[in-house]
């Protein structure tokens, strides 16, 4: 479990990081990327990608909810009955 709870940290302060710590690296007019400075591409890219981060955390959590079986799979004769 402490590991699972380390993996969730690391994976939510990738985007932290990488929108904090790396910014004197990502700090330049060129090269342009889609018509926009590269610091604003990196800034936009690293907001866009954190919902992406969040979700791999949450499906880590003990609290995601856990996918049921498909109707009929569950083994009971009785699941296609009355069809």
């Amino acid at each position: 479990m402490r590991i699972r709870a380390a993996l969730r940290l690391l994976v939510a302060l990738v985007p932290a990081v990488a929108l904090t710590a790396a910014l004197p690296w990502a700090n330049r007019l060129e090269p342009r990327v889609l018509g926009l400075p590269f610091l604003l591409f990196w800034i936009l890219a690293w907001v866009l990608a954190t919902p992406l981060f969040l979700a791999v955390v949450y499906a880590l959590s003990e609290r995601a909810p856990q996918p049921e079986p498909p109707p009929g799979e569950s083994g009971s004769p009785a699941a296609g009955a009355g069809r």
